[in-house]
């Protein structure tokens, strides 16, 4: 799904927007870590502050409306270096299971502030890739 230059590319940008949408089609964008396996691109809830009386407002828009979009992209005042990748597809929220434990393993080994939280309990969003569209040059070092 993904192609070489494409993976190199999210690789090298940790932080992507996630685009959610309640079931009225109200939009709610979000900065996100993730990390990439296969055709799958796993984002864990984290410990980081956040309301405790309820699911986060992603979660609660992909129980209502599963079709998602994530945005990495590359700015640079140089516009010549602008670079985008758009990933669409339908979310899945794993509660536990081998591919949630598997996700977090490796949303762990990228990011190393997730060592010390106690987010194997916490919810993991599987966004399986089913479009991805690119823009610009991803392989500018810029």
């Amino acid at each position: 799904m993904l192609s070489a230059s494409q993976l190199r590319f999210l690789a090298a940008h940790p932080v992507g927007r996630l685009a959610t949408a309640d079931r009225d089609g109200a939009p709610h964008v979000v900065p996100v870590c993730f990390a990439v396996a296969g055709a799958s691109l796993y984002i864990t809830i984290d410990e980081k502050p956040k309301r405790n009386d309820r699911p986060v407002k992603r979660l609660r828009n992909i129980a209502e409306n599963p079709t998602v979009a994530i945005v990495v992209d590359r700015y640079d005042e140089t516009w010549s270096h602008l670079a985008w990748i758009m990933m669409r597809g339908q979310a899945e929220i794993l509660n536990h299971g081998v591919e949630h434990d598997d996700a977090q393993a490796l949303l762990r080994r990228r990011y190393p502030q997730l060592g010390p939280m106690r987010i194997e309990h916490l919810p993991v969003i599987a966004v399986r890739i089913e479009r991805v569209t690119q823009w610009g040059d991803l392989s500018s070092t810029a």
